[in-house]
């Protein structure tokens, strides 16, 4: 197992070795998810043939900088990079080009593409696997910890290798480069609006004001999660912002009442949390949030009824792309996205009139235009585009 690497001068001697190996590099990252509010990385594990492995933990190493001169340059090889690329980024760490092993998995249609089961069927050999949801904040970090940290890079550059084999042996490698691509250019996600109607379990909450309750409720747990850097879900859970704020309970005893808030955690938080319900209490109708969220693209399941035609649309467009799938031994979620293809559907409008080469060409070039400002690459609007517009035109005549 590589050591530990905890100072600026151990990560910088590294760095210097690795300008010494040949070929892409592994990377992967720990991060404390369901422990921590930040997403940062608490361990950086990178491999390069002719250097072997290193363990660096980025809260002791101090600035990265050596590292970064001596990484960015290389190809990356990472195993779900969407997952890593974030928390390296914040430690200036970014790649000049990308091997997703995890996406080459996919693309090969090859079902379980966790690394577990990727390596075990390349290579006929088990990854210990058990430390994946652990608090990778803790220090010191046990032994077993860092042994499994350091397998999840052993055989990646040998895996991308395979991989990239099989991409070029079923006409896939360009398919692979412009999605690995994608992953690697890819701005940081803008804050999601309204994030707080995501708290679980919001579906039972039908009044605005009680909505605008769990709003509250989740607003201040935020902050208050985001001071401590803790999970929200450890600061307090989901079950228990919709409990009260159905329950709107007016006083401490009424709060405490309630399961989660007669404990000893929350007691302290009393009233912080009527503080926020008050707060929800007192305002005018015209400020509190509407059942559904304004704007947008609504659920697939309201589109019978707010839009028949898109829901229409729909259902050809998936078994087109279905079809598709088959056709191309992809799945289908990889040939477009499925809020690609929403997108596309609900933003088609009206046919183009006419069955003439005039009117196929408008609708073909219409499609190709939705899909590449909803996000799809080129090699899937090439493989899809044509069909889509076929299909749209025959169930248009229908």
């Amino acid at each position: 197992m590589p050591q530990l690497l905890a100072s600026g001068a151990e990560t910088a001697a590294f760095a210097e070795r690795l300008g010494e190996g040949t070929g892409p590099v592994a990377v992967d990252t720990e991060r404390a998810s369901g422990y921590r509010y930040s997403g940062r990385a608490y361990l950086v594990q990178v491999r390069r043939a002719g250097v072997g492995s290193a363990l660096i933990d980025p809260t002791e190493a101090g600035p990265l900088d050596a590292l970064a001169r001596a990484l960015n340059p290389l190809e990356w090889v990472l195993h779900s990079a969407d997952q890593d690329l974030p928390c390296l980024a914040e430690i200036g760490l970014h790649p000049a080009a990308l091997f997703d092993t995890e996406l080459a998995g996919r693309l090969l249609n090859q079902g379980k593409v966790n690394l577990a089961a990727m390596v075990e069927r390349e290579f006929g050999l088990l990854l210990a696997k058990q430390h994946g949801a652990a608090d990778w904040s803790r220090r010191p970090l046990p032994a077993d910890w860092l042994n499994y940290a350091a397998l999840d890079v052993e055989l990646l550059v040998e895996l991308r290798d395979a991989l990239s084999d099989q991409l070029r042996a079923q006409g896939k490698s360009e398919w692979a480069r412009q999605e690995f691509e994608h992953i690697r250019t890819a701005p940081p996600p803008a804050p999601r609006p309204d994030r707080w109607r995501k708290t679980s379990g919001i579906h039972k909450v039908r009044a605005r004001r009680r909505l605008a309750a769990v709003r509250a409720l989740w607003t201040a747990r935020d902050a208050l999660a985001e001071s401590l850097d803790r999970a929200p879900g450890r600061v307090l859970p989901d079950s228990a912002i919709v409990e009260a704020a159905l329950a709107d309970p007016a006083t401490v005893g009424e709060l405490r009442a309630l399961k989660v808030f007669g404990g000893p955690r929350q007691r302290k938080r009393s009233a912080l949390w009527l503080d926020a319900l008050a707060e929800a209490r007192a305002l005018p109708d015209s400020a509190l949030p509407p059942q559904r969220p304004a704007g947008g693209i609504p659920p697939a399941g309201r589109w019978p009824a707010a839009r028949p035609e898109a829901a229409d649309r729909l259902a050809v467009a998936r078994e087109t792309v279905a079809a598709l799938a088959e056709a191309n031994d992809l799945p289908a979620e990889n040939v477009l996205e499925p809020r690609v293809l929403r997108e596309l559907c609900w933003n088609w409008g009206e046919i183009p009139s006419g069955d003439g080469a005039d009117a196929g060409a408008e609708s073909l070039a219409r499609i190709d235009s939705l899909l590449h400002s909803a996000g799809a690459r080129d090699w899937q609007c090439e493989i899809t585009a044509e069909a889509l517009a076929d299909a749209f035109r025959q169930h248009a005549r229908n």
